[in-house]
């Protein structure tokens, strides 16, 4: 993914409530089975760590972007944004940059 992709894909998710959190209870393969599915029916989601997770925005984001095989979009601060395309509900276009 290019840097013009992750930022229009920002972009795209400033408008976006946060749909996860990820706390204390940490990743477990029920959360990453909700993320999976949130994904494949909206493309793109923002999720948010709590101050008494264990992971960090970064750390986390990563591992469910490996469990979920998605893209990490973006983090700032507690807050990070998932992409992973769609196979049925498709809404982005990242190689013209649009809503479908």
């Amino acid at each position: 993914m290019t840097s013009k992709q992750r930022a229009f894909l920002r972009s795209l998710a400033m408008t976006e409530p946060v749909i996860f959190q990820v706390g204390k209870g940490g990743i477990n393969e029920n959360m990453i089975k909700q993320i999976s599915d949130t994904l494949e029916a909206r493309e793109l989601m923002k999720l948010r760590v709590l101050q008494n997770s264990e992971y960090s925005a970064r750390e986390a984001a990563e591992e469910i972007a490996r469990a979920t095989s998605s893209e990490v979009a973006g983090v700032v601060g507690s807050t990070f944004v998932l992409y992973r395309e769609s196979e049925k509900h498709k809404k982005i276009d990242l190689k013209h940059l649009k809503l479908i």
